[in-house]
């Protein structure tokens, strides 16, 4: 087969550093905005963004020729760029390290745009510690206590 075909969806959670609740109505959509252009420039597609204060989920379609870590450090760090020479404001801005990334399949691509487009009211109900160690367990990931901030 000459050429290669693929579609690869990740649902990506990533947090606000040191999980300040800084992702303010105000702010979230330039940057969600902002982010989506990252993506395009990065030849991906960005088809669902959204969060609460302290993190974003992203639903993204990545080709198999870009690694999902260097996706998110592409979005990590010239989103937080922007803000902080846009936003002066915001200047204390900055992502989190680390990040979670998980498959998901083309068939449920409607319920994870559902569930991100949700994640305000979500978080009304639960703590971003509790719904990430959720997605964890879902997916059968393995984590360590010590980086859960609760």
């Amino acid at each position: 087969m000459p050429h290669t075909y693929s579609c690869l969806m990740f649902h990506i959670v990533f947090s606000a550093k040191d999980r300040l609740r800084i992702l303010k109505p105000d702010l979230t959509p330039r940057l969600f905005q902002y982010m989506g252009g990252i993506a395009h420039e990065c030849g991906t597609s960005l088809l669902a963004i959204n969060g609460p204060e302290d993190h974003v989920h992203c639903l993204a379609q990545i080709p198999p020729a870009i690694s999902v870590s260097t996706w998110v450090k592409t979005i990590k760090a010239n989103s937080s760029k922007w803000v902080r020479e846009e936003l002066p404001e915001y200047r204390p801005f900055g992502w989190q390290a680390g990040y979670g990334a998980f498959s998901v399949s083309y068939s449920n691509v409607p319920a994870v745009k559902k569930y991100i487009a949700n994640q305000i009211e979500h978080h009304r109900k639960q703590s971003f510690d509790i719904e990430f160690r959720a997605l964890l367990g879902r997916h059968a990931v393995k984590f360590e206590e010590t980086y859960f901030m609760e």
